[in-house]
């Protein structure tokens, strides 16, 4: 984030010596547009913008408790405020960015500038990510099989796995059976509780880690049942759309994106599907699903009627949407 603005003007000054030409600047969020507009060719500084937050530095967890080094917020604020257009991937994180925006500028001593967030507001929309056209793939012997646990993320602290092993662990010393599958990308710093648990549930171990290849890790959706998140922060949730869509029966904390993903302010009986976010608040939900979920035909028509709901969200969908919209935008 500090050096993106001074190497993509470089690059963009080589490519147009070799004729290159663009009708738009498309950026994310981890650009300072006003200081890339500043240090790129003349050209460049009167085309339509556009910013894509997928995350904002506000309020992304920090892991430590050194103090939060607001530059790199304020680098949003200041990239939002430079563009023509700024695009959010959910109305969750467009709330949280702009309420979080107003309360650091409250803090400054004089000129906050509190009208700029309404103009940034003004110029924003909602523009989700997309997905794989995926297909509802319900299991015709899940009847005769133990049921199959999934939890899929970064292997990183803000994604609270200690809760996630923590209800496991309910469930294991309760005679609970399950299948389970932890998939995600590591990283060098990666929380020490992974080691700990691929020991502890060796015998439940269907997948574990990072997925071979796309079509590995979209069987392993397709062959899940229900699908756990325990994140502590999530402006979206490729993962969870993506489960399902593949029929994976759902239990997310009732909070951040997830309510709004669900679309519960119009079916308000998908609640059914969150929890308080804590580990016994899991492992009860999981522990009431997997005792009822051979008596009744109900988690079958469930799955794949919150896996239709999840085709808004494809990609051929998605794409000519903002296709429409980059448009308008350029002929404005």
């Amino acid at each position: 984030m500090r050096h993106s603005p001074i190497t993509l003007a470089a690059n963009v000054r080589k490519q147009i010596d070799s004729g290159e030409k663009w009708d738009a600047i498309v950026c994310s969020d981890m650009l300072n547009l006003a200081e890339f507009r500043g240090l790129a060719p003349p050209s460049l500084s009167n085309l339509p913008t556009i910013v894509y937050f997928h995350e904002n530095q506000w309020t992304y967890p920090t892991q430590t408790n050194d103090p939060r080094d607001h530059h790199y917020g304020f680098n949003n604020f200041v990239t939002a405020l430079a563009a023509d257009a700024v695009w959010f991937n959910t109305q969750f994180h467009r709330d949280e960015f702009l309420s979080a925006t107003r309360a650091f500028l409250k803090k400054m001593p004089d000129h906050p500038a509190l009208e700029t967030v309404d103009e940034i507001e003004s110029k924003s929309s909602i523009q989700s990510p997309g997905v794989a056209s995926l297909r509802c793939n319900l299991r015709q012997e899940e009847t005769d099989s133990t049921l199959h646990i999934t939890w899929a993320a970064r292997w990183e602290f803000d994604k609270d796995p200690d809760t996630f092993f923590a209800a496991l662990r309910i469930l294991k010393s309760a005679g609970t059976s399950f299948r389970l599958s932890v998939l995600g990308e590591s990283f060098r710093d990666r929380p020490a509780i992974f080691e700990t648990a691929e020991k502890e549930f060796a015998d439940n171990i269907v997948r574990w880690g990072f997925a071979d290849s796309k079509e590995d890790y979209i069987q392993t959706l397709k062959s899940t049942d229900i699908f756990v998140s325990t994140a502590q922060h999530e402006f979206f949730g490729i993962s969870v759309v993506e489960a399902l869509a593949c029929g994976a029966y759902p239990l997310l904390p009732n909070r951040l994106a997830y309510p709004e993903v669900l679309q519960i302010g119009a079916f308000p009986d998908r609640k059914r599907y969150l929890y308080d976010g804590d580990a016994s608040s899991l492992a009860s939900r999981v522990t009431s699903v997997i005792e009822s979920w051979h008596d009744s035909d109900q988690y079958r028509k469930e799955r794949t009627e919150i896996s239709n709901s999840m085709t808004r969200f494809h990609w051929p969908l998605r794409a000519a949407e903002m296709d429409s919209e980059l448009e308008r935008i350029c002929t404005a």
